[in-house]
């Protein structure tokens, strides 16, 4: 235990809660994106299941390090790049990602806003499901990151626990900020286009830099703040067929 008094290790935790709350940015979004299909008295609960599930997820990944790292183990080759299980992984969420961003995006613009009863019923676990899989995506990069960053088990569970705290705290803030304003929902289903993008290039050995993309995402919110703040017109109304149709039942 002689680590719980080395300034180094609570300087690493700190860091590491700080970049691990960044990196969880995008799943808030979804999770917070996903939710909000639900009726009004779900949708907290779907988020704090959401975000449990991810920080389960996370901590499982840290304590099956070596089938982690198996996961880097080259599986077979296509055009010359060796595709691991992560690569698998990474390939097919960030696949899935993009999917549902633009079936999102052609729901909120052009989609029907009447809905079947038996499609409402389903809905909590349809919306579960979708967010249990994207969790395990984005806890690879979450872990791979901790990895990087840390050598105690410890400090690394305790930055997961933090930033995942942090995310259950602020969640309804951003999810509310994010369902008030139409052009962040669509600036918002966009960044998950970008970020599916990313993933879909790690699996294939092809790094974009977590810099680049953050600047992007953290620039257009900026410009899109000043737009709120200077804009006058009256926003666009989005199509909310799972909402509308509830609140009749």
């Amino acid at each position: 235990m002689a680590w719980v008094t080395d300034p180094q290790v609570w300087m690493a935790l700190v860091t590491l809660s700080a970049l691990e709350i960044v990196l969880g940015i995008d799943n808030i979004i979804f999770i917070s994106i996903q939710a909000s299909k639900l009726p009004l008295q779900q949708q907290e609960k779907a988020r704090l299941v959401g975000l449990g599930l991810a920080m389960f997820i996370r901590i499982a990944l840290l304590f099956s390090l070596t089938w982690l790292m198996g996961l880097t183990a080259p599986l077979f080759t296509v055009l010359g790049s060796e595709i691991s299980g992560r690569d698998l992984i990474l390939i097919c969420g960030g696949l899935f990602l993009i999917w549902k961003s633009t079936m999102e995006i052609h729901e909120k613009l052009e989609g029907e806003e009447e809905i079947s009863a038996s499609r409402v019923g389903a809905t909590f676990g349809a919306v579960l499901v979708q967010i249990l899989l994207l969790d395990i995506v984005f806890s690879l990069d979450s872990i791979i990151t901790a990895l990087g960053m840390a050598s105690q088990l410890a400090v690394m569970v305790a930055a997961v626990v933090i930033a995942v705290g942090f995310m259950m705290l602020f969640s309804g803030t951003i999810s509310t900020f994010v369902e008030k304003h139409p052009t962040i929902k669509m600036l918002a289903l966009s960044f998950l286009l970008l970020i599916g993008v990313a993933l879909i290039g790690d699996g294939l050995d092809m790094h974009i830099p977590k810099g680049y993309i953050y600047f992007a995402m953290a620039f257009s919110v900026m410009v899109e703040m000043l737009n709120l703040k200077l804009g006058r017109s009256k926003p666009v109304r989005l199509h909310q067929p799972h909402l509308e149709h509830t609140k009749g039942n």
